[in-house]
């Protein structure tokens, strides 16, 4: 199995759908990686832990991560099961930013961002990344949210270990749009 193969098996299994390969998630959202590399192999026998760390190791978002001890494997985020990441609530910076598709904008305008089936609205720390995040859904678009704002006013943020922003929802007044820097 390439490894792009296996980062999005991973993104399915471990944000997603543990039970399809018959692995259960702690409350924390990690599997021992030896449950995970049985469960793995059983569906591809050529998988090992070498191409498992490989994948982690060399994700450019950072998706998933190893406990300190190596014995535990979780996604950093974009879980739809619930968990608990154990993140602190943190002060975000001033401004971050959401990419999407222009064929949203006018319903996220008039709505404002909502998890949807996961557990938290991701945030970008930069609008590049925002950028990149919103083409793979299409023609992208960039939401300035006024991340500073939100939490004067109460709004808990996090961040977590990839860097990405995560919140429970943006009310339509934080957000403006912005113009991609590459259309």
């Amino acid at each position: 199995m390439q490894n792009t193969q296996l980062s999005k098996l991973l993104s399915y299994t471990l944000r997603h759908r543990p039970d399809e390969l018959g692995l259960t998630l702690d409350a924390q959202g990690w599997v021992s990686v030896a449950d995970l590399l049985v469960a793995l192999q059983a569906r591809d026998a050529g998988i090992t832990r070498a191409q498992v760390e490989e994948v982690v190791a060399s994700n450019d978002k950072k998706r998933f991560a190893f406990s300190e001890d190596g014995q535990q494997i979780r996604a950093s985020q974009g879980h739809s099961v619930a968990v608990e990441l154990g993140l602190e609530p943190q002060a975000p910076p001033e401004t971050l930013y959401h990419g999407t598709a222009t064929r949203f904008l006018a319903s996220i305008m008039a709505e404002g961002l909502r998890p949807g089936s996961r557990q938290h609205v991701h945030l970008s720390p930069d609008p590049v990344t925002a950028e990149t995040v919103g083409r793979r859904h299409g023609k992208p678009a960039i939401l300035r949210v006024a991340a500073g704002a939100m939490h004067a006013a109460g709004t808990e943020f996090y961040q977590s270990a990839n860097g990405v922003w995560l919140t429970a929802a943006v009310p339509p007044r934080y957000l403006t749009p912005d113009t991609p820097a590459t259309v």
